[in-house]
């Protein structure tokens, strides 16, 4: 066996987290999220990452182009990827039909000033994968998750959960109007999705006002 590389233990964190969890939500989110996604649409990934959700989402719809943005551009990226500075997308007005944003917005201090940038360079919607959190155990399990998937790569963690609540806020502030929401994403298989499921994770699509 190759001895794991990183420093110990996050590089056997990072080991478990892809073997376990990584290849089923990248499965089930793709099959959720292209399902909201319209014909022949040009999509832009904010925060990427290595490309593995937006390739699959590709692949399945091969109607559609879906490339990246991300702080760090890395090498193995699977789909086209520019960096950005986290704050101003590198694009012109409404230059793809869709901005997808999985699991970004809870990374950010403030969410409004991403989804705003996310609404100017769509021409129409908005698809968001993140979570809600009503309470010190919904806090407590997603601050969990968030460490065991996102420290081992040096993900900056500021855990800005947001409410049921402070999302249509956040969603009406940023001139967006829901037209679809699931809470029903099977990312992790029984018992551990009586944990780490149990409506902590939504999608939602909205559109520009």
């Amino acid at each position: 066996m190759n001895a794991p590389s990183g420093p110990w233990p996050l590089s056997w964190v990072a080991r478990f987290h892809r073997a376990l969890v990584f290849g089923r939500r990248v499965r089930v989110l793709a099959e959720l999220l292209e399902l909201q996604i319209l014909a022949s649409a040009r999509v832009l990934d904010v925060g990427c990452g290595d490309g593995s959700l937006g390739k699959q989402i590709a692949d399945h719809r091969p109607d559609i182009s879906v490339e990246g943005v991300e702080l760090a551009v890395r090498p193995d990226c699977q789909i086209p990827c520019r960096a950005f500075n986290g704050i101003v997308l590198p694009f012109p007005d409404a230059s793809y039909d869709l901005s997808l944003l999985v699991d970004v917005l809870h990374h950010t201090d403030d969410a409004t000033v991403l989804l705003r940038e996310a609404v100017r360079v769509s021409r129409t919607f908005v698809l968001i994968k993140d979570h809600f959190c009503e309470s010190a155990l919904d806090e407590a399990t997603l601050r969990g998750m968030d460490w065991v998937g996102n420290r081992p790569h040096g993900v900056r963690l500021p855990y800005n959960y947001q409410s049921r609540a402070e999302w249509d806020r956040t969603f009406a502030e940023c001139g967006l109007k829901e037209d679809f929401r699931t809470t029903r994403l099977p990312l992790y298989p029984f018992p551990f999705s009586l944990a780490l499921g149990r409506g902590l994770h939504f999608i939602s699509r909205l559109r520009k006002a």
